[in-house]
C-alpha cells in the first residue's frame, strides 16, 4: 500500500462524496526502480499524476484537494534529489499556473518557507497572490511540511496572542482537528499511476462507509 487517499472532510449537507479530498503522493521512485529509471524520471511522471488528478478533482466537483508534495523531513534526502524536486517544483508553477488560474483553482500553500531559496519563496507567493480569488477549487500544496511543525507553530502563534492579551486561551476541538473523523483511502499503486478513475474509486470506497462521527449506527440508534 504506497498512496493514500484522504477524504479529509465531508459536508453533512451533501451524500455524494467528500468535501476535501487530501492525497499523500508516495510511490514515484519505488515506481521508477520497477521499470529500471532514475528517481528523477519518477518524480517527473508523479508531475504528471498530479496534473491528472487537478484536474479530476474539479470535474468531480471536490472543493478542496490537499497534496503532500513536500515534507520537512525530506531534507535528509541526496542533495541531488532535493534539487530535482525543486526544479520541478518550479517548472509545475511556471508551466501550469496560467492553466490553474484559468479553470478558477485557488493555490494555497502550507508548511515552512523560511530557509527556502528566494525564488522559491517568489513562486509560492505569485502562485497564491495570482489566485486568491479563484472559486471552483481549492488547491493546498503542502511543501516543506510536517504536522510537528504545524502544530508547533500554531501553539507558539497561540501563546503569543494569548500573553499580548488578544486571546482567550481555549484549545478545546483545537490540535489535529483536520483528521477528526477523516476516512482513510490506502491505495495499492505508486503515485505515478495515480489517476482519475483511482480518484474516483477511492471517492466509491469512501461513499460506502457508515459515518457517524461518534454517535451510534442507525440500528443501533433505533
Amino acid at each position: 500500500m504506497s498512496n493514500a487517499a484522504v477524504p479529509a472532510t465531508q459536508d453533512h449537507g451533501r451524500s455524494d462524496g467528500p468535501l476535501h479530498v487530501a492525497i499523500i503522493m508516495d510511490g514515484n521512485g519505488r515506481w521508477a526502480a520497477a521499470r529500471g529509471l532514475t528517481r528523477a524520471q519518477g518524480h517527473r511522471r508523479g508531475v504528471e499524476a498530479l496534473r491528472r488528478v487537478v484536474r479530476a478533482a474539479h470535474e468531480l466537483g471536490i472543493h478542496y484537494l490537499t497534496i503532500f508534495s513536500f515534507s520537512s523531513e525530506n531534507w535528509s534526502r541526496p542533495a541531488s534529489e532535493i534539487g530535482d524536486l525543486f526544479g520541478l517544483l518550479r517548472r509545475f508553477i511556471r508551466n501550469d499556473l496560467a492553466t490553474l488560474h484559468r479553470d478558477g483553482v485557488r493555490v494555497r500553500v502550507i508548511g515552512e518557507r523560511e530557509g527556502l531559496e528566494p525564488d522559491i519563496c517568489a513562486l509560492l507567493n505569485e502562485a497564491e497572490e495570482l489566485t486568491r480569488n479563484n472559486t471552483s477549487l481549492n488547491l493546498v500544496v503542502a511543501f516543506n511540511y510536517g504536522s510537528r511543525q504545524e502544530i508547533a507553530h500554531a501553539a507558539r502563534r497561540l501563546a503569543c496572542e494569548v500573553a499580548e492579551g488578544r486571546r482567550d486561551q481555549r484549545l478545546s476541538n483545537f490540535l489535529l482537528w483536520q483528521a477528526a473523523y477523516s476516512e482513510l483511502v490506502f491505495v495499492p499503486m505508486h503515485w505515478p499511476d495515480f489517476d482519475k478513475a483511482a480518484l474516483e474509486s477511492a471517492i466509491v470506497e469512501y461513499s460506502r462507509r457508515e459515518r457517524r462521527f461518534g454517535g451510534l449506527a442507525a440500528k443501533t440508534a433505533s
